[in-house]
């Protein structure tokens, strides 16, 4: 889908269409109706500007397009609904005469939204004749129609997205609730590749636009992509860190586009007094940290990749990647209508759907392309000149549209479609794990903000790991032996909630350690389902439950136990009941625990019970000694953070010029854990210089405590009724049981 209103391309060689032609037409045609059904008069007749096109033209322009090239020279009998429509809804077709300008189509407000639906009525029921007839000989013609429809679809998505941008009163297209906030991705790995002599470009069977082939070889170097793509979260470091002020790192051209158009984030985002605000489908909502950054331009991508120590891959390169890959991803039909976080799985992630990626190839034909012969040879060859390429689909588009070999292209200082980026390197794998693009991009955007903060994800290398299994034997750190032992003493207790043949499901399992208190107690299970987005930790303890309780259906689920959206196929029909122990509750904020325990209600449904543990509020003694032991342990795992950041990001943190400090904040009832700056210093982390001033703060971590009573209210708010629960003596520890 062309920046050209109708996108690319033309047809291959036959192509046969799937399933009975009529009822495809018929399905896909609908598909158009649905996307405009809500949309009032007034919003399908207005253009915002001259790159995009009312919705009531595009409309007219895909009848016009069945009209012209099957219906007139092929049905006989055929009658025009109205000859001036020539005029009026042609795109670009030269050979088929004068048009509407196209900056001029706003302009268009007769033909009314009526008459242009009583006209597709006029076109479909005419073309529900010829294909009744047969399509021996049509069948190019159909696929590209009704392909050339469905980049139709995704264009007055596009559209529609840009005109409500305008309004003062930023409409949402579609009146639903946002997005759910959905969890960290991750860090970005990297996925290595030979390379070689490879092949690309389409063949065999199915249909494809013309741009698409002829297959052919290309030599690819060796190289690398980013598993996943650049979020919301790491392009807000990239401005951070002055992204839009540095030349060096822009295009001639890009930099030129930044000065005059005043670039200084995404198309749609806007300052709000809490932060980044983005105008999406669903009405202007905050920024998304963790979802694919999207509407920016080919010079943005490029100059986000340079900034990165990076590159965007070659077509070649992504298509080589994807090829073997299912065409599977959040396309239009999801229900997401916008680019989703992507969720745990091993290798490449969301090569398809979410958004459309750049590439650094300028799009340019095949070795051996030449258009099909006539008018309709117009609608891609022409526009090989001064666009660049981009691949994989995106949430606007549908489903069945998409493969590894299509090629779509825009100008590269268009921003308006859904277009997002990831990253490529040269070479074989490094020695390390990659700088990981993630990390060093969090470091650098917590350090520059106001209150300096780094996620606590990153407290886990192999040192940090060792040092919380040896916090968790502290005589100070309480929730865990606490924990184990109400476990041990309630468990039987627990397992009355759970009838006989159902399944238990736990979030976040890792080893599974202490579902097996529970497990014991409950030999009424039939099935357990643990969920972890690391496939090896859930294998490992998989196969040891599996062994220890031979009676018992172990089906894992390898996904973000924050964002996923079904249970695996085998306790289908089972009754579910979740279990969520280790306070890892305390680790989401307010807004986050209730989205998150929303979730979980959707997941395990209807009727469905949930165990869920948290740490209660307590004297704050307790709690700060829990979080600054005597023997200094929790001291060295907090510095050990800056530890991580000298080796993997090129820091030179000091770290006998910081002072760890667990702090309990009454008013957030969590604990905060601080690394204090001791003096004036400046600190350098990939290359980029941090000031710190004496006294001021590096917030690490937080951890959110309970009373049961606030819990039962967090719980009510994500349609949870809380039923019961248990709790331990001093130092406090409780577990609840949720009903759905």
């Amino acid at each position: 889908m062309a920046h050209s209103d109708d996108a690319g391309p033309v047809p291959a060689p036959l192509r046969s269409a799937l399933g009975q032609p009529a009822a495809r037409y018929h399905r896909i045609r609908q598909a158009t109706e649905d996307l405009v059904r809500h949309l009032s008069p007034e919003d399908m007749a207005a253009q915002s500007m001259p790159d995009a096109s009312p919705a009531k033209w595009h409309l007219a322009h895909t009848s016009w397009f069945f009209e012209t090239f099957l219906l007139k020279p092929n049905l006989p009998g055929y009658r025009a609904f109205d000859e001036r429509y020539a005029y009026l809804f042609n795109s670009y077709y030269e050979a088929l005469g004068p048009r509407q300008p196209r900056p001029e189509r706003g302009l268009l407000t007769r033909p009314s939204r009526d008459e242009v639906l009583a006209y597709r009525a006029h076109v479909d029921e005419a073309m529900h004749h010829l294909l009744s007839s047969g399509v021996e000989g049509l069948a190019d013609l159909l696929d590209l129609g009704l392909a050339h429809e469905e980049q139709h679809q995704e264009l007055i998505l596009m559209d529609i997205l840009h005109l409500f941008a305008q309004s003062p009163l930023k409409p949402a297209y579609s009146p639903t609730t946002a997005l759910p906030v959905s969890a960290d991705p991750g860090p970005a790995s990297v996925v290595a590749f030979d390379g070689g002599l490879v092949e690309i470009g389409h063949s065999g069977p199915g249909f494809a636009f013309d741009n698409e082939g002829p297959r052919h070889q290309v030599f690819v170097a060796p190289f690398k992509l980013a598993d996943r793509l650049v979020t919301n979260g790491e392009w807000l470091a990239f401005m951070a860190d002055g992204g839009y002020a540095k030349p060096e790192l822009w295009l001639a051209e890009g930099w030129a586009q930044v000065r005059e158009a005043g670039w200084n984030a995404p198309l749609y985002w806007q300052k709000g007094d809490h932060g980044w605000l983005a105008m999406t489908l669903q009405g202007l909502r905050a920024i998304a940290p963790h979802a694919p950054v999207t509407h920016i331009s080919f010079y943005e991508a490029d100059a986000y990749a340079t900034w990165a120590g990076a590159r965007l891959p070659t077509e070649a390169e992504w298509e080589h990647a994807a090829a073997d890959l299912p065409v599977t991803g959040n396309f239009m039909g999801s229900g997401q209508l916008g680019p989703a976080a992507a969720t745990g799985a091993e290798g490449l992630r969301q090569m398809f759907g979410d958004v459309w990626e750049w590439t650094r190839s300028a799009y340019c034909p095949y070795p051996g392309f030449s258009p099909a012969a006539g008018a309709v040879g117009e609608y891609n060859g022409k526009f090989m000149s001064g666009q660049m390429v981009l691949r994989g689909g995106c949430h606007a588009t549908p489903a069945a549209h998409a493969r590894a070999t299509y090629r779509n292209f825009f100008h590269p200082d268009k921003r308006w479609m859904f277009s997002g980026l990831r990253l490529a390197w040269d070479g074989a794998p490094r020695a390390r794990a990659e700088v990981d693009s993630s990390f060093a991009a969090d470091v650098l955007a917590g350090l520059a903000r106001p209150q300096k903060t780094i996620p606590a994800k990153y407290f886990y290398d192999a040192e940090g790991s060792r040092l919380f299994e040896e916090i968790c034997d502290l005589p100070e750190y309480y929730p865990t032996r606490t924990e184990a032992a109400l476990l041990r003493e309630k468990a039987g207790e627990m397992a009355t909630a759970i009838p006989p043949g159902a399944a238990l499901v736990e979030f976040g399992s890792g080893a599974s350690t202490k579902t097996r208190l529970l497990l014991d107690a409950a030999p009424q299970l039939a099935a357990y389902v643990p969920i972890d987005i690391s496939k090896s930790a859930l294998d490992d303890a998989a196969q040891a439950i599996g062994r220890d309780y031979p009676g018992l259906r172990v089906a894992p689920l390898v996904d973000d136990f924050t964002t996923a959206l079904s249970l695996p196929a085998q306790v289908s029909g089972l009754t579910s009941v979740g279990f969520f122990p280790g306070s890892t509750i305390g680790n989401f904020r307010p807004d986050e625990a209730v989205t998150f325990l929303a979730s979980a209600r959707r997941l395990l449904g209807h009727g469905s019970a949930f165990l869920v543990g948290m740490d209660i509020v307590k004297d704050e003694a307790v709690l700060v000694a829990a979080y600054d032991d005597a023997q200094g342990v929790t001291a060295a795992f907090n510095l050990n953070l800056l530890t991580r950041i000298n080796r993997e990001l090129g820091g030179d943190f000091d770290l006998a010029a910081f002072q760890h400090r667990a702090v309990w904040n009454a008013v957030e009832s969590r604990m905060e854990m601080h690394l204090i700056s001791k003096r004036d210093q400046a600190v350098r982390v990939a290359g980029r210089p941090f000031h710190f001033a004496a006294g001021e703060s590096l917030h690490t971590e937080n951890s959110y405590k309970f009373t049961v009573e606030g819990f039962g209210k967090l719980a009510a708010a994500a349609g949870w009724r809380l039923e019961r629960q248990w709790e331990s003596a001093e130092p406090a520890f409780a577990m609840v049981l949720l009903r759905a």
